[in-house]
């Protein structure tokens, strides 16, 4: 306890000493009010800020001039900080759980396939609101590189918009109508690399010391042969190796750290002049309306000789002084983590331990995405249930997972192979079996989908496909079989069901609201032709989406379906994100039960994944903790009797059990 004490006496003692010498700088760009708010907050989140910059950068001799230059970043951007958004900062902070709610429905889309333009974008918020969205994350739409660049994750200007898109008094525009109108707005900052061309790359390939020490570069191949014996490829086909050569850089060549394509060129987070230019760039961003940073690749953003480069410590220090400055700034915006990794270490950028509250505030729940279209396939639960009772965090503390079906790239089967042989399958067998499944060669297959990154050798391979072709609608279309179309909707809605019901914050993908279908069309086009992610990325086609209002059209019955649930998952505070979650144990492999617990009540969520009718013992009405009545809020007016014996449940049929509130 006298180290807590002492630590804390320290940490005022350095506060204290920091505010008497900027204080004056403050209070020449502020209002009296609006310093003091400043001078609360920073003391608040000091600590948070303050010892892991020493953790990074203290044993440098220009340690205090650098942190003095953090300052004038902050104080620059706090007083450019426009008035409504210091209002909306302080409402957020007296109402910190506004993202955790059960009304945060998100939805996902590439601006230009969406709407063109964010003007666009601007004339379709009704239709974003017809639906129930509350949380618009637009895909990459800073200024990238030219193509190819990544679908956009190759950017060359942080502070422009894509010029096809529009400005960026465009998207200050549609953030101010998105949040006049309920919806948060989520972007893309690509924090581990930038374009090539980006104007720091530049600098540093014209031999510019300060801009080469931007990046990793290398004037021989000692040192990346060194990092390559233990770093894996992410995309092996198109770009092997992390390293490019640069014969113009400096003169005379160098080798680039580039982890991803040989166009996007990795920062060095080493260098504390690199976290502030990006600090800066965050702040310009939350001051033009953004709500949540989408923190793209942030595994990666720390490199340390004889690891992977993922997931180091440091990681973990850089983000907790990016929140920390930020909730100084700009506390009405939150981070999300773009982190694809398995359970264990997400719980690490939300928040574990010490650093519970101090990382993102969301991060993507990667697994439950791929167990989702593993139960899909074996018509099975049991691994579902297996991996989630083992491995999910129970509750989840001032954060949030992000749930999904899909997302903009493939699907890989980041399953462990000791998960897979805890419930008697084959690791090897059961990878091949989901390929098989959802490419439809597997007999019985309902699905359409292709490979990404297929490797001969190993016979590894990752999925591509939208929700509707991977759940059976095109086969059944083409087929004109009005059974397996009625069976593909279901599997549809069961899946969204499954991320609305059972945990976090569920994100519908532009499209699978009205079933769009893969989208061939994109081998016409020479800069995406070799990439199969492009499948999946239809542009939206407003014809169908016409059709969303007739009951008798797919489109219809899939857009009413889920409009139905979210307005289910909208009114049920169970919901909220903030629940002690557990999956359940049925007697029916084909059948997943989840519980959520909250201090006002507990909601079951189960889900039938068979084409078949099922049934489950209806004591786990009461195991859950529910007692008579209760009622299905998917079904309003209807009450089930805790003691009827067995549940039943119509094919890939979901039921939401909560007692009569």
């Amino acid at each position: 306890m006298h180290n807590v004490i002492q630590m804390a006496d320290n940490t005022r003692s350095e506060f204290l000493s920091f505010k008497e010498r900027h204080a004056s700088k403050l209070a020449r760009r502020c209002q009296p009010r609006d310093a003091d708010i400043f001078w609360l907050r920073f003391e608040r989140y000091f600590e948070d800020i303050y010892y892991p910059l020493v953790e990074l950068y203290g044993t440098r001799p220009d340690f205090e001039a650098q942190v003095e230059s953090l300052f004038e970043v902050m104080v620059e951007a706090y007083a450019a900080r426009p008035e409504p958004l210091r209002l909306l900062d302080l409402e957020r902070q007296f109402t910190p759980d506004w993202f955790e709610r059960s009304n945060m429905v998100g939805y996902v889309c590439y601006p230009d396939l969406f709407a063109e333009t964010l003007e666009g974008v601007r004339s379709k918020i009704g239709y974003l609101e017809e639906l129930g969205v509350t949380y618009l994350h637009l895909m990459p739409l800073l200024h990238p590189g030219p193509a190819p660049n990544d679908g956009g994750y190759a950017v060359m200007d942080y502070r422009a918009v894509k010029p096809e898109l529009g400005t960026m008094d465009d998207l200050r525009t549609l953030a101010t109508d998105l949040r006049e109108r309920g919806i948060s707005l989520c972007v893309d900052l690509v924090v581990n690399h930038t374009a090539k061309e980006h104007d720091w790359a530049q600098r540093a390939v014209s031999g510019e010391t300060k801009y080469l020490d931007y990046y990793y570069t290398f004037s021989d191949r000692t040192l990346p042969d060194d990092y390559e014996r233990t770093l894996p490829e992410i995309f092996p086909d198109d770009a092997p190796g992390s390293f490019t050569w640069c014969p113009e850089m400096a003169g005379t060549g160098r080798w680039v750290w580039t982890t991803f394509m040989d166009y996007q060129w990795d920062l060095n987070y080493a260098n504390p002049t690199v976290f502030r230019e990006m600090l800066d760039i965050m702040f310009f961003l939350a001051n033009q309306g953004i709500d949540v940073l989408r923190l793209d690749a942030a595994p990666f953003i720390w490199k340390r000789l004889g690891t992977d480069c993922q997931n180091q410590p440091e990681v973990f220090d850089l983000i907790q002084v990016f929140r920390g400055l930020m909730r100084v700034v700009a506390p009405g915006l939150v981070f999300k983590a773009e982190a694809i990794v398995p359970p264990d270490q997400l719980q690490q950028y939300i928040g574990v331990k010490t650093t519970t509250g101090k990382q993102c505030e969301l991060a993507y729940n990667n697994q439950l995405m791929v167990l989702l279209w593993s139960a899909l396939a074996t018509r099975k639960a049991t691994l579902l249930s297996h991996v989630l009772q083992k491995r999910a965090p129970p509750v989840l503390i001032d954060s949030s997972v992000v749930a999904y079906i899909r997302n903009h790239d493939d699907i890989g089967w980041a399953m462990s192979n000791e998960d897979l042989s805890d419930i008697g399958e084959d690791p090897t067998q059961h990878r091949r079996f989901l390929n098989d499944s959802y490419v439809g060669t597997f007999p019985g297959s309902f699905a359409k989908g292709e490979l990404f990154q297929f490797n001969p050798v190993t016979g590894d391979a990752r999925l591509c496909g939208t929700t509707a072709s991977l759940t059976g609608l095109e086969s059944a279309l083409e087929l004109d079989d009005e059974g397996a179309i009625d069976l593909a909707v279901r599997r549809i809605l069961l899946l969204h069901s499954a991320i609305a019901f059972s945990t976090g914050i569920p994100l519908v993908y532009m499209g699978d609201e009205i079933g769009l279908l893969n989208y061939y069309a994109y081998t016409e086009d020479f800069n995406k032709a070799s990439d199969s992610r492009w499948l999946q990325r239809p542009p939206m086609d407003w014809n169908k989406a016409e059709r969303r209002h007739d009951p008798t059209s797919v489109e219809g019955r899939i857009h009413k379906g889920l409009k139905d649930l979210l307005r289910a998952r909208k009114s049920c505070s169970l919901l909220h994100s903030f629940a002690a979650v557990s999956p359940i144990w049925t007697d029916n492999e084909h059948v997943w039960a989840v519980c959520r617990r909250r201090p006002e009540g507990t909601a079951l969520f189960l889900a039938n994944f068979a084409e078949s009718w099922q049934s489950a013992d209806a004591g786990i009405i009461a195991n859950s903790g529910l007692t008579d009545p209760v009622r299905n809020l998917l079904a309003p007016g209807t009450h089930l009797n805790a003691s009827q014996g067995r549940l039943h449940l119509a094919p890939y049929e979901t039921l939401v059990l909560t007692g009569d509130q």
